[in-house]
């Protein structure tokens, strides 16, 4: 069985998934506006604190495709709220952690829920939403994700520096369990996407057209994490920014962003999901290329608006152009394009922190800028080469 009995409240739904990704979102982006503080408490480096992203991200990255497999026949109501509930577990025992390396493996392994919950709540929209309307139900669930890059970020931020970094986890795991209980309530048993077989996955990773897409995933993660890793000790240390300007500058990032979001919501499904993502990458890479002339905060907040607009509503362009193209491949993809998303974040976060070790802030935006470009690059030339192409899964 592939979808519930009776039809859902799709509305209902929609909600239910976007309270689920802002969870997800809040727990993601977390560590960037905690960061100082996690720094000052734990007695460890700006660069060190920042594997804390690429150590996460690497799980993440590394297992989305196989936890996508392996609970293929699980029913999505459960999958989806009990992975919401491990979230919540593993951000309240990191509330508690002694050390940087108790915190390093509990961050780790909660992670992992974000590598079940965000593909399979796309895999299940697939599902129960009409074709017609999937790319607009898409990137309304994933403007969980922008409303925590403008809440949940500057949130963090505020709170990690009033009061503790402790306690920023530990509102991550309340609002987890509030989520999960949402998921619980509105999503209907017997979703159960199409499980695919190991000659389906082999065509799936075998399709240099598809997979092409997901790199583009991959690419423009690594030029944000490169930067958005580091956001925080960046505008404290560079810009010589206050904590109440730190927390207006991650506000205004996030605000853009579900500006974004909201639009490419709205406009998918007229201009297309390949037209949405190269508008959105282009936009970003504006930011890095002002990025490096950039000495002030009033200045700082006007080079965010692009990126700000791209950051979000690029994956959600994504996961709708991934979900028309081969729609019966969507589970896989979604998997796919999630781990690509980790391991991006993984290389930029690494990367950008390496920089930083060896000589500063500096060659943060240029790297970034290289990144995203290639991404354009890649994006363009997909979106001429899969007018006209055909896909076993679809």
């Amino acid at each position: 069985m592939i979808g519930p009995a009776a039809p859902p409240d799709t509305r209902a739904l929609r909600w239910a998934l976007l309270l689920g990704n802002l969870a997800i979102g809040c727990g993601v982006v977390l560590v960037a506006g905690a960061l100082n503080d996690i720094v000052r408490s734990l007695g460890v480096s700006v660069a060190v604190a920042g594997q804390l992203v690429t150590a996460g991200a690497v799980a993440i990255g590394v297992s989305a495709p196989l936890l996508a497999a392996l609970f293929s026949g699980v029913d999505r109501r459960l999958l989806l709220a009990l992975s919401l509930l491990w979230f919540s577990l593993g951000h309240a025992a990191s509330a508690l952690a002694s050390d940087y390396a108790v915190l390093l493996g509990l961050r780790t392994a909660t992670l992992l829920a974000a590598a079940v919950f965000t593909p399979q709540a796309a895999a299940a929209i697939h599902v129960l939403v009409p074709a017609a309307h999937r790319g607009g139900a898409i990137g309304f669930v994933f403007l969980g994700w922008s409303v925590a890059s403008v809440f949940g970020l500057p949130a963090a931020g505020l709170v990690a520096e009033t009061l503790g970094w402790r306690w920023a986890f530990a509102a991550v795991a309340a609002l987890s369990v509030v989520a999960a209980v949402a998921v619980w309530r509105v999503l209907p048993s017997g979703v159960r996407p199409p499980a695919l077989n190991g000659a389906a996955w082999k065509r799936v990773l075998g399709h240099p057209l598809l997979m092409g897409v997901v790199a583009v995933t991959a690419l423009t993660a690594a030029a944000q994490f490169t930067v958005f890793s580091y956001f925080a000790p960046y505008y404290r240390q560079v810009l010589g920014a206050t904590p109440g300007e730190l927390t207006f500058l991650l506000f205004w990032f996030g605000l853009f962003g579900l500006i974004g979001n909201l639009w490419v919501s709205r406009n998918i499904d007229r201009l297309g999901p390949a037209r949405s993502v190269n508008l959105t990458v282009a936009a970003m890479a504006l930011t890095f290329a002002l990025w490096p002339f950039v000495g002030s905060v009033a200045w700082m907040a006007l080079a965010l608006i692009p990126w700000g607009l791209g950051c979000f509503s690029t994956n959600s362009g994504q996961q709708a152009r991934l979900s028309a193209a081969a729609p019966a491949w969507a589970p896989a993809l979604m998997a796919l394009n999630t781990s690509a998303i980790y391991l991006g974040q993984a290389v930029g976060a690494a990367q950008g922190g390496a920089w930083i070790a060896a000589v500063g802030y500096a060659p943060l935006a240029p790297t970034a800028l290289a990144w995203m470009l290639l991404a354009l690059g890649l994006s363009v030339l997909l979106a001429r080469r899969m007018a006209g192409a055909r896909f076993d899964g679809g």
